[in-house]
């Protein structure tokens, strides 16, 4: 049996994200850049490593963030990338399986449920 550090798990995790289709979804949340007041926000996408928002001001990369969605708890992210009133961001840790499908269970009811 083969044990992966975390780091190794998420840098798998990431690059299997980029050749797999994300998941659109439009999810009323908050968002804290470091250093900055939190503002409302769409999440646009979610992944076990990352989303994409709204976010009007832009968001140098790198920077360090938390995510609140309704019902969960914050996550901290950090950006990957900006673009025309969109920002990406990659999780610190990977969300937990069971974790992003009670949020898509919430607020994507037209998706087919993965078992």
């Amino acid at each position: 049996m083969v044990n992966h550090t975390q780091q190794e798990r998420y840098a798998a995790a990431a690059q299997e994200d980029r050749s797999a289709p994300r998941l659109r979804i439009s999810i009323p949340a908050s968002l804290r850049p470091s250093g900055s007041k939190s503002f409302q926000t769409a999440v646009r996408d979610l992944s076990l490593s990352g989303f994409s928002a709204t976010a009007m001001t832009q968001i140098a990369p790198r920077t360090m963030c938390w995510l609140t969605l309704p019902g969960m708890e914050t996550v901290t992210a950090k950006v990957v990338w900006w673009d025309n009133g969109l920002v990406g961001c990659a999780f610190d840790q990977l969300l937990d399986p069971v974790e992003l499908e009670t949020i898509l269970g919430r607020w994507d009811l037209d998706a087919p449920r993965r078992r």
